[in-house]
């Protein structure tokens, strides 16, 4: 019987502490972050667009294009693909995304187009692409939205967020974000 008991006590300590402190603990942590806990959201004319850490799929010229997504951008099931340079379904599949960019923008040749346009990030939900990746990009939004290319570089430019503390990572562009600016451009 007295194992009984402390059986049971030990059993609702751990739902006291499991089941209630740790999850309002958890809550009131993410209320101070930013989004206060609902991630941060990007918004445009007044209404929300998407989440600035969350990756989206844009295939219209009119918008700069960003990672290819392993799980269609499905934030519930994030991860990679898992195929490798070896796999000839994986490079075949690579091969037709760099078929279909080169659709889109005539006069990029093969080597111009850089590696994260063509392959998908390891979570499938990568928000960024390189400048480099957007420069590519820039004829052809000019050209379909009649935009000097010069403003479209410096709207690249000025949404360029440099590595973390100016030494981690690369220089990096939210694709969201550049293209809410885009819209915005008269």
């Amino acid at each position: 019987m007295k194992q009984l008991f402390s059986a049971l006590a030990l059993t609702l300590s751990c739902m006291v502490l499991l089941c209630l402190a740790y999850p309002l603990a958890l809550t009131g942590i993410a209320r101070l972050s930013p989004g206060g806990g609902r991630g941060e959201t990007v918004e445009a004319d007044g209404r929300t667009v998407g989440f600035e850490k969350l990756g989206q799929s844009f295939t219209s010229d009119r918008y700069f294009w960003g990672r290819p997504s392993a799980v269609g951008y499905n934030a519930a099931g994030s991860g990679g693909s898992n195929k490798g340079p070896s796999d000839p379904g994986y490079l075949e599949e690579v091969r037709a995304r760099i078929d279909t960019f080169m659709v889109h923008n005539p006069g990029v040749a093969r080597h111009q187009i850089p590696v994260e346009l063509v392959t998908a990030s390891g979570s499938g939900l990568d928000p960024h692409i390189t400048p480099e990746a957007a420069a590519v990009q820039v004829k052809r939004i000019a050209g379909i939205r009649h935009l000097p290319e010069a403003d479209l570089q410096l709207l690249v430019a000025s949404h360029t967020e440099p590595p973390l503390w100016g030494v981690f990572g690369p220089r990096k562009i939210n694709v969201l974000k550049l293209n809410v600016a885009l819209d915005r451009l008269k």
